[in-house]
């Protein structure tokens, strides 16, 4: 598999948790962001979009313009950093705390293996998880121009949806042991339940 760069979304509002900095909040006692960095200490690049507080050494951060536009705005800011030789990008939410180094190889062994230009989780439901992918450069390049295009210049509010529209997804269920790497924490109780996949 070739080097690859991650760039983990940690710009959410986190409404239903009554507005905390969610990517700080831990599971397993160490702050979500950091479990999702450390599934992609392997990547060539890390860059986090959004607020951070303190992050690893040799990780980036920026925001996205303007701040507040959304993950697909948060995508584009990241892409940037990115150095032009990249070939292969995953994209995260920062509130996945059960994402493992394991589940994002296999994103990638899939996406090496196929002509998509993204791979994504799908849950047992099969909803795409389309912030714990894997894409090619150049398909999330492509995705952001033509989503640009179509809203008259700007990817502000643009859902993450619309990214993968116009891009052939492989879809991936999960299937190693242990909790599903895609589950998000949205609410006191998701946390809660991943509090407990963690002991």
């Amino acid at each position: 598999m070739t080097a690859y760069a991650a760039v983990v979304l940690s710009g959410g509002a986190a409404r239903r948790m009554g507005g905390v900095d969610k990517p700080a909040r831990p599971v397993g006692g160490r702050p979500m962001l950091h479990r999702v960095l450390a599934a992609v200490a392997d990547a060539g690049e890390r860059v986090v979009v959004g607020p951070a507080g303190p992050v690893p050494e040799g990780v980036r951060v920026t925001r996205e313009e303007p701040p507040g536009g959304g993950p697909v705005a948060g995508t584009a800011a990241g892409l940037a950093l990115l150095d032009p030789g990249t070939t292969t990008v995953a994209l995260l939410a920062a509130d996945l705390p059960l994402l493992t180094p394991a589940a994002v190889a296999e994103l990638r062994g899939a996406l090496d293996g196929s002509t998509a230009g993204v791979a994504c989780y799908v849950d047992g439901e099969g909803r795409r998880q389309q912030l714990c992918a894997v894409w090619r450069a150049t398909a999330l390049r492509a995705a952001l121009d033509r989503l640009a295009a179509e809203r008259g210049g700007t990817v502000d509010g643009a859902p993450v949806r619309g990214l993968l529209a116009g891009t052939t997804v492989r879809e991936v269920s999960w299937s190693g042991s242990g909790p599903p790497p895609w589950f998000d924490c949205d609410t006191d109780e998701d946390v809660r339940r991943a509090e407990e996949w963690t002991r």
